[in-house]
């Protein structure tokens, strides 16, 4: 190569443009996820009896009117050796608000609970009758009532005071006497709350076995169902 070549060769390699510097990645503000609040853990009276009742029925089954929970199936099951079945009322009476026909709710939940008669030993209505106005509390209370073998025993939850306003509670057990408190739905309105007189009628074939008066403000009821009489 001449010596004008070799000049033009270099020249040409100090004018090509240098790549563009690296752009520093500019931090925004970090991010940080919130720690979930916790979840309040409570204390029961009643499930400890509640469970105990049904020890006394060989191979009990269990209706639950809750949403299905993991940790619940494993404490009954590990109790009991029971079966469960769940009907989640709390999720028909939510998607009836939703849908702006609260007043179809009595004739759907006359269909839905499709159990013999007398064939649950136990069930469980947590506080699902703070919420039903009273044509829906009839309809499911009755089915209960007719669910339930003699002797068998129904848990429930009645709030003291309305209140401004409330969530349906998924009631997760953690151990014979607590639970947490886990939040199902945006918040709802409490029917009025129910006088003791009122709760022994809207069960009226059941005879109150327990009832706990709560720091909460909640009343704990179990009540049994009378057992067969021999005649004499």
């Amino acid at each position: 190569m001449s010596g004008v070549g070799k000049v033009t060769g270099f020249l040409s390699r100090l004018t090509r443009k240098a790549p563009p510097p690296a752009r520093a990645a500019v931090a925004g503000p970090e991010r940080v996820e919130a720690d979930p609040a916790p979840e309040p853990v409570v204390s029961t009276k009643a499930l400890r009896k509640f469970v105990g009742a049904l020890r006394q029925c060989p191979s009990p089954t269990l209706l639950d009117l809750g949403p299905v929970l993991g940790p619940n199936i494993q404490y009954f099951g590990e109790q009991l050796g029971c079966k469960v079945i769940v009907e989640d009322v709390f999720e028909s009476l939510d998607r009836f608000e939703e849908e702006g026909r609260p007043s179809d709710l009595p004739a759907f939940l006359e269909t839905r609970f499709p159990q013999p008669a007398e064939s649950v030993d136990g069930i469980l209505c947590w506080n699902l009758f703070d919420f039903l106005d009273r044509p829906s509390a009839d309809v499911v209370a009755a089915h209960v009532m007719r669910l339930l073998k003699p002797n068998g025993v129904l848990f429930g939850m009645f709030a003291t005071d309305r209140g401004a306003e409330a969530r349906f509670t998924k009631f997760v057990v953690v151990d014979d006497d607590a639970f947490r408190h886990r939040e199902y739905s945006r918040p709802r309105a409490r029917r009025a709350a129910m006088q003791n007189r009122d709760i022994g009628h809207l069960f009226g074939e059941l005879r109150v076995s327990d009832l706990f008066l709560l720091q909460t403000r909640v009343r704990e009821v179990l009540f049994r169902k009378p057992g067969y009489r021999l005649n004499k």
